[in-house]
């Protein structure tokens, strides 16, 4: 068997031949328009009025917070358990992260934990979907309206998901998407910020356009950024945005098919096939290995490779990055779920080009190691 990477993406639709008519016709810039094309196509999609298309996922979350006025003294309320990109973009805003803990089951924030963490600094709650399940957005959306918060809705993992039937993507103030090649539609590089707000859309183009001045170009009455997407990135958006439906419906059938190969597997925790409120995406194929074993992730992980199969950990909580900690960050924190989560689990090769032989090889080898462990 070769080796097995972590992430094959499918590029089997129009992607080609919109590369060549933006060649044919010059547009490469962010001035073409495919550009205006995917962000329609997009926030419709997720039933949002505007879409803006940025560089990335990670520069779609620091436009979110600038635009929505957040800076020092205001507090975010987020999830320990996330990428670094979504506290990142607090900390550079001037506001301070404030964490909570992960459910042990869906691995989302725990929605329980919120109304504690709120004070008479917050500002916000930076809601953030892991790994293909939404978080429980009723309880929170009920204490947006009761404290009179933002809403930031980091849907970059569940494009195509819904809660209770509504798009993902499609809730609070702003919503962010990323199309990095592991996601459900990629660009190479590429993220989206979605709102209804007319007024705070135009603020998100001035943001990722170096807030170039409205009467002269080059006279700035703010900081902004280079941030914007290219038409041939965009050209990219558009053909795999056709593709959506059947990359949800074949991420789900990976999923499953996993769950199938590894039922009754002792010594981890597979993940949640459903909640009440959705069925798994499965973005990614995650899962923890369970206490009693005394191999951890990072041992599985080199395992799984010198067998030749690619894998990622889960991620690293905020509360225990060594670059916020040095700014005095999180000092004395501790969100036991998170913790364990980081270092007990990991995920499988899940992209959407593997094939089936490839799952069926992945689980035999997880097997393996497993067995090994205890």
């Amino acid at each position: 068997m070769d080796f097995i990477p972590v992430n094959q993406p499918l590029l089997s639709g129009n992607e080609e031949n919109y590369l060549q008519e933006c060649i044919r016709t010059e547009w490469i810039s962010s001035q073409g328009p495919f550009v205006k094309r995917f962000e329609e196509g997009l926030a419709s999609r997720v039933g949002r009025k505007h879409g803006v298309a940025v560089s990335s996922g990670t520069a779609a979350l620091e436009i979110a917070v600038k635009a929505l006025g957040l800076g020092p003294g205001d507090e975010v309320i987020m999830p320990t358990f996330t990428i670094i990109s979504c506290a990142a973009a607090v900390v550079k805003s001037g506001a301070r992260p404030v964490l909570v803990d992960s459910d042990p089951q869906t691995w989302n924030m725990d929605h329980h934990q919120i109304e504690s963490r709120i004070t008479r600094n917050t500002k916000a709650i930076m809601v953030v979907h892991i790994y293909g399940l939404p978080c429980e957005m009723e309880h929170i959306l009920n204490l947006v309206d009761k404290h009179g918060l933002f809403l930031i809705e980091d849907a970059a993992e569940v494009l195509g998901q819904t809660y209770n039937e509504k798009p993902c993507g499609g809730f609070g103030d702003i919503s962010i998407f990323s199309f990095y090649p592991n996601k459900h539609i990629t660009t190479g590089e590429g993220g989206m910020v979605l709102t209804d707000d007319g007024l705070l859309a135009e603020k998100c183009k001035d943001l990722r356009n170096l807030c170039f001045g409205h009467e002269r170009r080059f006279v700035h009455e703010e900081l902004g950024w280079n941030y914007r997407m290219s038409n041939l990135q965009a050209a990219l958006g558009v053909a795999q945005l056709e593709k959506l439906d059947e990359h949800i419906k074949r991420k789900r059938e990976i999923g499953k098919r996993y769950t199938q190969l590894l039922q009754g597997l002792e010594g981890v925790q597979l993940p949640c096939e459903a909640a009440s409120y959705s069925e798994n995406l499965y973005w990614v194929y995650g899962t923890v290995i369970e206490d009693d074993l005394e191999l951890d992730s990072e041992k599985a992980i080199s395992l799984l490779a010198e067998r030749k199969i690619g894998t990622r950990p889960f991620f690293w909580p905020m509360h225990e990055q060594p670059v916020f900690n040095r700014m005095g960050f999180f000092l004395r924190e501790s969100y036991p779920v998170a913790e364990r989560l980081a270092r007990r689990g990991l995920y499988l090769p899940s992209g959407l080009g593997i094939r089936e032989e490839q799952q069926e090889y992945v689980a035999i080898k997880l097997k393996e190691v497993l067995g090994d462990g205890f």
